[in-house]
């Protein structure tokens, strides 16, 4: 007995049969139903997400599972958890051939956030969810064996994108629905299980979307448990970091030992301006896709404030690894990025820096995929002023030898120092700064009134320029936003001319020069800004070394 079969192009759901018996030909006709189901879901590229069809075709053969459209090793291993999922919830899987294609296919897909979507495209292309309720269906989240939904990363992105593209519902995970929620213009689905979302769309169970009440935003940021009003004397160095708020600048902090360096560092995010809605929405993504967002804490609504130690690797500071994730200069975003013991810090590490801190995003390259990511941050450095600390200190003899101060101070690069706006000097507390309990420092709430009052004049002198402080201005816009007054010119060129500054130091100084303006609420900058600012040029000066 011979049969040969062949597939009707013109009638793609049929298959016709020629069988021969004994040398009698029959044509038979066998009907064969394909069944196909499309639904939509997300992958990340940085901190955008985009639209990934995952389409399911289900037809007759050897029992198959394959997932074509460039998956990685977790998306490949969706296979099982799907099966088990669809098996442990009360469903029948599929007898036959099912082929999962993630388009576009040139972009490749990565983590476990296909589970559901696959999931949800087989069951509607075996007829389980007939009629869904909601065409077409967005949805994202990974399945655990029993059914339940995991929460995956990424969200606020998801979401962010949904809008963008004008999708009137989103099904997400239960614990991610809160994050995603913040994001005006989508219905967001809280999904516990498998069989949840399928009664849903099948309109036997009805599902109340998450909404996030904007009234009650700014409770989603923290009290701070500490304040400036702590710290007792380095009114200097309080001066600084006034001045660095006010205007963004990065800066870089000099003393010994315990002089009250990292304290001031940490208290730095107290007197910055909140953040405002949008820049909350930016820097909760980047944390999003890291994975660090809470619970109860759908957005970030603090300044970041980031410390890490120095034996931390480039991909660490930087962002990288084999699946791209943001590293420390973007989790830093609209915050403070503190580098306590700088020189301590891997000279090419700090290098790393320096595109960053002029461009305000970094982007990470493989062979695979290029991202970028935003990383805006303020730097604040902290250094002793030699191996032992006590160089210059009339506490503690130095012990260092000039070569070995030189070696230590040239592990930050020239093109670093340049970045730096402010060189602070701390130096040690006295025994009466210690014991002077009569009168307390300024409260982190004083002076933060100041300095929003001084973004707020930048913010309206620079509203049209795509700038949002001071520090951020580029050398085309200094002359028209940076008067300065005749004595402050002669005076700028002095101290060019012997201290011997860079071109960048220059501009710096200039930008610093107009931030103090701003505090005085002054309009044109005159020589006592250029001289309070040339003083915090402390390691450009000569005599310092």
């Amino acid at each position: 007995m011979a049969s040969i079969r062949k597939m009707n192009l013109s009638l793609p759901q049929s298959i016709f049969i020629l069988d021969d018996f004994f040398g009698s030909t029959t044509l038979k006709r066998e009907s064969q139903v394909r069944m196909l189901a499309k639904v939509y879901s997300f992958t990340l590229v940085g901190i955008d997400a985009l639209v990934v069809e995952v389409e399911v075709d289900i037809s007759r053969g050897m029992p198959a599972f394959n997932i074509v459209g460039l998956p990685d090793n977790v998306v490949r291993e969706s296979k099982e958890r799907v099966r088990a999922s669809l098996k442990n919830a009360g469903f029948d899987f599929p007898l036959g051939r099912i082929t999962v294609n993630l388009a576009p296919a040139p972009l490749k897909k990565e983590g476990a956030g296909f589970d559901l979507p696959i999931a949800i495209g087989i069951l509607t292309a075996s007829k389980a969810i007939k009629n869904s309720r909601i065409s077409p269906v967005y949805c994202v989240g990974e399945l655990s064996l029993d059914g339940s939904i995991k929460p995956v990363t990424g969200v606020l992105s998801m979401a962010a994108k949904a809008v963008e593209i004008g999708v009137p519902g989103l099904i997400l995970p239960a614990e991610n629905a809160p994050e995603a929620s913040v994001v005006d213009g989508v219905e967001v689905i809280p999904a516990g299980s498998l069989n949840d979302i399928v009664q849903f769309l099948n309109g036997l169970l009805e599902i109340e979307p998450v909404t996030f009440n904007k009234n009650e935003m700014w409770r989603c940021a923290e009290e701070w448990n500490i304040d400036f009003s702590e710290v007792k004397g380095q009114e200097h160095a309080k001066r600084g970091l006034e001045i660095a708020a006010a205007g963004g600048h990065n800066i870089l902090m000099i003393g010994p030992p315990g002089a009250g360096k990292t304290m001031l560092a940490q208290r730095l995010p107290t007197i910055l301006p909140p953040m405002s809605f949008d820049e909350a929405l930016e820097t909760s993504r980047i944390y999003s896709i890291a994975g660090m967002i809470k619970k109860d804490t759908p957005l970030i609504w603090n300044r970041p404030f980031r410390a890490p130690h120095h034996t931390i690797s480039d991909a660490g500071l930087i962002g990288g690894g084999h699946v791209p994730k943001p590293g420390e200069i973007s989790l830093a975003h609209n915050g403070v990025l503190f580098l306590d013991e700088f020189p301590e810090f891997k000279r090419n590490i700090l290098d790393l820096l320096r595109q960053p801190m002029e461009d305000g995003f970094v982007t990470i390259s493989r062979a695979s995929t290029s991202v970028t990511y935003p990383s805006r941050f303020m730097l604040v450095g902290a250094m002793n002023p030699c191996p032992c600390g006590y160089l210059g200190s009339d506490k503690k003899q130095c012990v260092c030898s000039s070569n070995q101060i030189l070696k230590y101070r040239s592990k930050i690069s020239g093109p670093i120092l340049d970045r730096i706006d402010l060189h602070i000097e701390v130096p040690s507390i006295t025994y009466d700064d210690l014991q002077n309990r009569g009168a307390a420092g300024e409260s982190s709430e004083v002076i933060r009134s100041r300095v929003e009052v001084a973004r707020q004049i930048q913010l309206r002198r620079l509203k049209d320029t795509g700038f949002h402080c001071n520090a951020n201005l580029p050398p085309s816009l200094l002359e028209e936003v940076c008067p300065i007054s005749s004595n402050g010119r002669k005076l700028l060129k002095e101290a060019m001319d012997k201290l011997g500054f860079s071109a960048r130091a220059y501009h710096r100084i200039i930008k610093v020069a107009r931030t103090i303006a701003d505090l005085e609420g002054v309009e044109t900058i005159g020589d006592e800004h250029i001289l309070e600012a040339i003083q915090f040029r402390t390691l450009d000066r000569e005599a310092y070394f």
